[in-house]
């Protein structure tokens, strides 16, 4: 009859194997449920990228006589994984509307997406896609206009540096209505 050996203790090189690989094993599965974590919040990481003011000018390179003058959006942009530092985002044409008080519209022509330019002789924005014109407030000018939607005007403040801020957007174009693009 063969005779069995005694179950001996575990030894201590043993547990510290069977710990470490433990252990590696949770840090291991830390990295996709991260990655999950960071990829399930991303449109809100988006919401709230987006709703962030953008510094544009100092108030004084506004022209007093309230004539509209064009400023590049320049802020960060994240695109999936990639983040770039002052990197231009679009452009609005500011003008001054009374003391501290400023009125902000996107360049982008409603209509189709092209850029409006403001002619200062006519005193109205034209898009040179299609001919609308918009006056100088961003009001469709022209009724036969093919724009369905005056230019789009943004949020902006002046704070107490005399710094202009908008809170910059672009919209869907070809719409009778404001819709933002997500």
């Amino acid at each position: 009859m063969p005779q069995e050996k005694p179950q001996s203790p575990p030894d201590r090189r043993g547990f510290v194997k069977q710990a470490l690989a433990a252990i590696l094993t949770g840090v291991a599965a830390l990295v996709p449920v991260g990655a999950g974590i960071v990829v399930a919040a991303d449109p809100l990481r988006r919401q709230a990228a987006a709703e962030n003011e953008v510094r544009i000018t100092p108030f004084d390179a506004l022209p007093a006589d309230g004539a509209p003058r064009r400023f590049p959006v320049v802020a960060t942009r994240t695109d999936a994984w990639n983040r770039s530092d002052a990197v231009p985002i679009g452009a609005v044409y500011l003008r001054r509307t009374g003391d501290n008080r400023v009125e902000a519209l996107n360049v982008v022509c409603p209509h189709a997406g092209c850029a409006v330019e403001f002619e200062r002789d006519a005193g109205q924005f034209r898009c040179p896609c299609h001919r609308s014109s918009f006056k100088v407030d961003g009001a469709i000018a022209d009724p036969h206009s093919p724009a369905s939607r005056g230019m789009d005007s943004l949020e902006a403040r002046v704070d107490g540096d005399g710094v202009v801020w908008v809170k910059f957007q672009n919209f869907e174009a070809g719409r009778p209505d404001k819709v933002p693009v997500a």
